[in-house]
């Protein structure tokens, strides 16, 4: 279990990994890490987020449906991109696919719909950091691929936002350079503001 001073502690020591090893969480203590996502702001209550857990032995032909469909989205993607793919989705400890199940025609914005299941994502990547594990989020073209997504329940007009590969730090991560808040928020007072981040 992860050792932290408090709640913030946890969310500022945060940070992506995909060094990852077994085990990931499983049983109970994956539903209620699964369960921080359902946590998120949701608009409508819409409840977009569509949850896929690959692990164990399907992990391979998970692996194969991967890289099939980088070969259709991506048709000149070199062999050694699909081959290091393939042997990622084959071997991290544990893959989430982060499903939207969105609902164009209904009252809330697609793209608040999205953002919903974003946010879910990143409560999830932050339960598993205060459980003691790792996450890292990835995207690509594959994740456009109507075969891939039909096979995660997501028919038209359902969309994925990307997978998350899950398991076991293998090493704590080096405290890499943060950027500075102050040249991110600004306080308004009538005027327009300007950012420290957008100067230059």
């Amino acid at each position: 279990m992860a050792h932290h001073h408090s709640p913030l502690d946890v969310l500022l020591s945060r940070a992506s990994t995909d060094h990852l090893v077994e085990p990931p969480p499983k049983g109970d203590e994956l539903r209620t890490i699964l369960s921080a996502g359902l946590r998120a702001p949701d608009h409508g209550k819409m409840r977009p987020w569509r949850y896929t857990v690959i692990k164990g032995k399907h992990r391979e032909a998970f692996a194969d449906l991967v890289v099939e469909a980088m070969g259709r989205q991506e048709p000149d993607a070199p062999e050694a991109k699909k081959t290091k793919r393939h042997h990622r989705f084959a071997n991290m400890p544990m893959i989430i696919a982060l499903g939207m199940h969105l609902q164009p025609e209904g009252k809330i914005p697609v793209i608040e719909q999205e953002m919903a299941v974003a946010a879910g994502a990143m409560n999830v990547l932050n339960a598993l950091h205060a459980a003691g594990f790792g996450g890292m989020w990835v995207t690509g073209p594959f994740c456009e691929d109507r075969v891939l997504l039909e096979s995660l329940g997501l028919p038209e007009p359902h969309r994925l936002a990307g997978f998350l590969f899950v398991g076991t730090p293998a090493k704590h991560s080096d405290e890499r350079k943060r950027p500075e808040i102050d040249d991110y928020m600004a306080v308004w007072k009538g005027d327009a503001i300007t950012f420290a981040a957008d100067a230059g």
